[in-house]
C-alpha cells in the first residue's frame, strides 16, 4: 500500500513539474532589435589633406526570457554587428570608421546577457551578464552595440517614493562606440581623452567584444571590480533627487549628485531646472599611476540646466565647469574620469563628452507627432585636463527621428554633427574639425 501511495505521489509530482515546465515555455518571452547604421565623417587637419572615413553595419540583438517560476527567471541575449559595403577589409584602415565594428574592423557576435533574476514584492536581484544604465557606468548605446557588464545587482522600492540600487560589477564588455578613442601606452593625452570620455585608458580601440576584468579593462591591472550604490527620491511633485557612489577598487571613488525640478505652470507651460555634481578622489593602491604621476586624483564637476517645455516644444541652456589643471600637474589629477561607459554631462554632444574646463550648450527640440527634430550648439573652453591642447572648440548637432504610424516599432533617424576647432596634441598643433553624418534604422520586436 505504501509503495502504491509513493508511486501515486511520484507520478503526481512529475505531472506537476511537467505542467509547470509547459507553462514556463508557453509564457517565455522572445524580443529583440534589428539595427542598421551608416556613418560618414570628413576630417580637416590643418596642414594635412582632408579625408573621409565611413562604415555601414547591420545587426542588433535577440533576447530570450523564461516565464516566472516562483519569482525566478532566466534571461539571455546575443548581440551582433556585421559590416557591409566597407571601403576596405584591411584591418584598422583609416578609411573605415571604427565605431560600428569590432577589433580590426571585423564583425562579431557576443553573448551579452546571461542572467538569473529573482523578484519578490518590491525587491529584484539580478546576477550575471546584464545591461547597466547608471550615470557613471552604463550602456552608452550610441552606435551598433552597447556596453555590457557582469554584475550582481539589487534594487528595492519598499520605502515610499524611494529607489535603492546596489550593484557590484566584476567585468566589462565594451561596445562599439568606445573604439573611437585609441589610447596607447605612453601617450598621456590620448589616455586621458579616453578616460574622460568614459572608456579605457589602456586601449579602448582593441578592447571590444569580450568581457574583461573591470581594472584590466580600465588601466591594465586586475582589480576587485566596481561597487555602486544609489538612492533616488521622487516624493515631492515635480522633484527628483539622485545620489550615487562609485567605488572602483584601487582606482577611484566618485560621488554623483543630481537634482531635477519641473514646475507645472499650466497644462502647456512647464519650466524646469536641473543641477549635477561629480566629486572624484583616488582610492586604494592609486592605480591611476599607470597613466603617469603618483596616482592622485582630486576633481570636481558642476553643471546647471534651465529650460521649458511648451506643448511639443522643448528648449534649455546649460553650463558646466571642470577642475582646471596647472600645466605642471599630471594631466589626470583634476580630470573627471569615467572609464566604464557613463558620462551624464548636460553639455555633452553627440561626439564630445567633457571636452573643456568650461562649457555651455543651447538645445531645442520639437515633436511633430511622428517626427522629432532637435538642434543644439555647444561651446568648450579647452583645457589640458582631458587630452586636448588649449583653445576654444564648438559642436553643432542636428537630428530628425521618424516613427511611422503604419509600421509599429520602426524608427528612422538622421543625424549631423559639425565639430569645429578642436586642438589635437601633435607636433604642428593643428586644428581638428570634422563633419559627421549618421543614418540609423531600428526595428524592435
Amino acid at each position: 500500500m505504501k509503495i502504491k501511495i509513493l508511486q501515486i505521489l511520484s507520478v503526481t509530482m512529475m505531472l506537476s513539474i511537467t505542467t509547470q515546465a509547459a507553462e514556463i515555455t508557453n509564457e517565455a518571452k522572445i524580443s529583440g532589435q534589428i539595427r542598421s547604421f551608416s556613418i560618414a565623417r570628413s576630417l580637416d587637419f590643418s596642414q594635412k589633406d582632408d579625408y573621409t572615413r565611413s562604415a555601414n553595419a547591420i545587426g542588433g540583438f535577440l533576447k530570450y526570457e523564461t516565464a516566472d517560476f516562483y519569482g525566478f527567471h532566466l534571461g539571455g541575449a546575443f548581440y551582433t554587428t556585421n559590416g557591409f559595403a566597407l571601403k576596405s577589409d584591411k584591418a584598422n584602415n583609416p578609411k573605415v570608421d571604427p565605431t560600428l565594428l569590432g577589433v580590426d574592423n571585423k564583425s562579431y557576435t557576443i553573448l551579452g546577457e546571461a542572467y538569473l533574476e529573482y523578484k519578490y514584492k518590491n525587491t529584484e536581484l539580478k546576477l550575471g551578464r546584464q545591461k547597466l544604465n547608471t550615470p557613471l557606468a552604463g550602456a552608452d548605446d550610441g552606435r551598433m552595440l552597447p556596453n555590457l557588464f557582469h554584475a550582481y545587482t539589487l534594487t528595492n522600492t519598499d520605502i515610499e517614493d524611494t529607489k535603492i540600487f546596489i550593484s557590484h560589477a566584476t567585468h566589462f564588455a565594451q561596445g562599439t562606440f568606445g573604439r573611437i578613442y585609441s589610447a596607447q601606452a605612453g601617450q598621456i593625452g590620448a589616455q586621458i581623452l579616453s578616460a574622460t570620455a568614459a572608456y579605457s585608458a589602456v586601449d579602448s580601440k582593441n578592447q571590444v567584444g569580450e568581457f574583461v576584468n573591470i581594472g584590466t579593462y580600465a588601466l591594465g591591472t586586475k582589480t576587485d571590480g566596481l561597487s555602486i550604490a544609489s538612492l533616488t527620491y521622487s516624493g515631492v511633485k515635480g522633484l527628483k533627487l539622485q545620489a550615487w557612489d562609485y567605488y572602483a577598487h584601487d582606482i577611484l571613488n566618485a560621488i554623483y549628485l543630481q537634482a531635477d525640478y519641473k514646475l507645472d505652470m499650466s497644462e502647456t507651460i512647464k519650466p524646469f531646472v536641473a543641477m549635477q555634481y561629480i566629486k572624484e578622489n583616488d582610492a586604494g593602491k592609486r592605480l591611476l599611476k599607470n597613466m603617469g604621476g603618483d596616482g592622485k586624483l582630486d576633481s570636481d564637476y558642476f553643471a546647471i540646466k534651465l529650460g521649458v517645455d511648451i506643448e511639443n516644444f522643448n528648449t534649455y541652456i546649460a553650463h558646466s565647469r571642470v577642475s582646471a589643471n596647472d600645466v605642471t600637474d599630471p594631466v589626470y589629477a583634476n580630470a573627471t574620469i569615467t572609464m566604464w561607459g557613463g558620462m551624464p554631462a548636460f553639455i555633452q554632444g553627440m561626439l564630445t563628452r567633457l571636452a573643456g574646463t568650461k562649457a555651455s550648450k543651447v538645445h531645442t527640440a520639437y515633436n511633430f507627432e511622428q517626427v522629432l527634430v532637435t538642434a543644439s550648439y555647444a561651446k568648450f573652453i579647452m583645457d589640458k585636463n582631458n587630452g586636448w591642447t588649449y583653445g576654444n572648440a564648438s559642436e553643432i548637432d542636428l537630428s530628425a527621428t521618424y516613427k511611422p504610424s503604419f509600421v509599429k516599432n520602426l524608427e528612422l533617424k538622421a543625424r549631423a554633427t559639425y565639430a569645429n576647432d578642436f586642438l589635437v596634441m601633435n607636433a604642428n598643433g593643428g586644428t581638428l574639425s570634422w563633419d559627421e553624418y549618421h543614418f540609423i534604422v531600428k526595428y524592435n520586436f
